[in-house]
């Protein structure tokens, strides 16, 4: 691929989808493109109302789009996503980096120029050496549980486990402090997307960073620092005096100040933004409930609705190495059983989904349209899931443990999983799971079950950032574990490997829309939705939209106070 720009993410066409990629485009609210345009005063405290705690400050082990859309406020990468709804936001910029990176003939060296005047929060200069100690840090097997991305494209010898454990890695060289180069074991013509994913956040090289204190207090790089932050409770922070707005393109940093409050439910959550009083003028939160979507369509709460898809996908993936599901025959049973309206009523109905048949979300380009498991009205074929059964060695029916969210809607949906399935002679058994420790338990092999429910967003809006993470054999892992169906099978391992060295980006895209096709036939998940988001914010808020690289949530960069005062 030429050297320019890259986006990893697409205007929405038509319907909308979850967890990831979400466009502003489509969606209801106070402008015609679902955001709440206006720009944001200067100064001020903006609240953010949360049900759950972030699953990490440390950059290196968070990867989830709540998650990364908070870390762009005390961080910054060499790249960014851009700010803006639709593909404006999506666009992948430099940030700490003077410009996108210069790679050689073949895509297998990258290499960048830092900024001048960029500085850590007590006013130290960020130097390559950060940058690559960062990266390093990241490898340790005991937090490498965020973006795989740095472990699977750099150049990487046999049993390093970051700096802490193997020391420096030779692959990243730092020739000066402005200028940093990185070495990879493949051609990746994307490499500017990855080196703006959270691992490669810079921290000072020469201080005293332990694998456990970026966790309990974040270093910080962008416009704010966290200044108070008690877990599952409250998380404040404030500017950080050494970030200069002149070396930052992105980030418009209007309030003075965040604050967070975790732990409120989901209905008070809701009852406190469409009554938006006192304070609560000043606060944003995530997607409404199902039960208050009646609530909001009187025009005043509408002047004041954020909607967009959330540009992922909501399945249900089933672990291929377990008795019973290491069947094909089982697998494409629970396919052909699922009662994936019922799914979709539980999340909220159409307002909040629409119905997936295929892994890819309709933002991904390449992105072929197919329904392998399709029944009539999608409401499942139990007769059919029972033949399937049978011939699969389990005509008295199948039992497995659903691991899932301790959250309603996610409790929601496994429930409708569990009444459709039932019909046909499918058990299905729940392991609840605290939300903020959700993704790291699913992600551990040792503590992963059967089956889970989960979704999964494109970092940028390609199969390569959808299909490998998800099923590729190399990418399973004891710990940070994406590949929940622990898929490894030779033709789809292969057939990856062969479209990552395409040099014409068509042509992969056009391969990742087939290889869908192809691994769906092995019924590794079961696609359930593609989810969208409604989001009531305070009567003060401007600069508000819903961003397509952070699952449809507000962007935190943008996003601000009509009024300061």
């Amino acid at each position: 691929m030429k050297k320019g720009t890259v986006f990893i993410g697409l205007a929405l066409a038509g319907s909308l989808a979850l967890t990831g990629c979400t466009g502003g485009s489509g969606g209801s609210g106070g402008s015609a493109s679902g955001g709440l345009s206006g720009e944001p005063a200067t100064g001020g405290t903006l609240r953010v109302l949360q049900n759950a705690d972030f699953s990490h400050l440390d950059p290196a082990q968070g990867f989830d789009g709540g998650v990364n859309n908070f870390y762009r406020l005390i961080y910054r990468t060499l790249t960014t996503q851009g700010a803006g709804e639709g593909a404006e936001g999506t666009e992948i910029v430099p940030d700490l980096a003077t410009e996108l990176g210069t790679p050689n003939e073949d895509n297998t060296v990258w290499t960048y120029t830092l900024k001048d005047d960029v500085f850590f929060e007590d006013g130290t200069p960020i130097t390559s050496k950060d940058v690559k100690f960062g990266v390093e840090r990241s490898l340790d097997p005991s937090i490498s549980i965020g973006s795989p991305y740095a472990k699977i494209v750099l150049d990487i010898p046999e049993g390093y486990e970051g700096y802490y454990l193997s020391g420096p890695l030779d692959s990243i060289e730092t020739p000066d402090d402005r200028t940093i180069v990185f070495h990879l074991n493949q051609p990746y013509a994307d490499f500017d997307a990855v080196v703006g994913q959270a691992p490669f956040t810079p921290f000072p090289a020469d201080a005293d960073v332990t694998t456990t204190s970026i966790d309990q207090q974040p270093i910080a790089s962008g416009p704010y620092r966290v200044t108070e932050y008690q877990r599952g409770s409250t998380l404040v922070l404030e500017r950080n005096e050494h970030w200069d707005p002149e070396t930052d393109e992105v980030r418009t940093a209007a309030p003075d100040s965040f604050e967070w409050t975790f732990g409120l439910d989901a209905a008070t959550i809701d009852e406190r933004m469409i009554a938006g009083q006192g304070e609560d003028a000043n606060a944003i939160a995530g997607s409404v409930a199902p039960a208050s979507i009646a609530r909001i369509q009187t025009p005043e709460i509408q002047s004041r609705t954020v909607a967009g898809l959330q540009g992922c996908t909501t399945y249900m993936g089933l672990n291929t190495t377990k008795p019973g599901m290491d069947n094909v025959l089982v697998r494409q049973a629970i396919n052909v059983a699922m009662d994936k309206e019922a799914v979709k009523d539980a999340t909220g109905g159409s307002q909040l989904a629409d119905i997936a048949t295929t892994i890819m979300p309709p933002t991904v380009v390449g992105r072929e349209e197919f329904d392998l498991y399709g029944t009539e009205d999608q409401t499942g074929d139990p007769e059919k899931a029972k033949e399937l059964l049978a011939e699969a060695g389990y005509p008295d029916g199948f039992e497995f443990t659903l691991d899932i969210r301790n959250q309603p809607k996610m409790q929601a949906q496994a429930e409708a999983v569990q009444q459709s399935l039932a019909k046909a002679g499918i058990t299905v058994n729940f392991n609840l799971i605290d939300t903020s420790t959700y993704y790291e338990v699913i992600g551990t092999l040792s503590q992963q079950h059967d089956a889970a429910i989960t979704g999964w967003c494109p970092d940028w809006p390609t199969g390569a950032t959808f299909l490998p993470p998800l099923f590729e054999g190399s990418q399973i892992f004891e710990k940070g574990n994406s590949n929940i169906a622990q898929l490894n099978d030779p033709a789809i391992n292969e057939r990856m490997a062969e479209i990552r060295l395409m040099t014409d980006v068509d042509e992969a895209n056009a391969a990742w829309g087939a290889l869908d096709e192809q691994i769906m036939e092995l019924a590794p998940q079961v696609p359930l939705l593609y989810e969208k988001t409604v989001m009531v914010v305070g009567d003060n808020i401007a600069g508000a939209f819903s961003h397509a690289g952070f699952s449809g949530g507000i962007d935190y960069v943008s996003v601000g106070l009509k009024s300061a005062e």
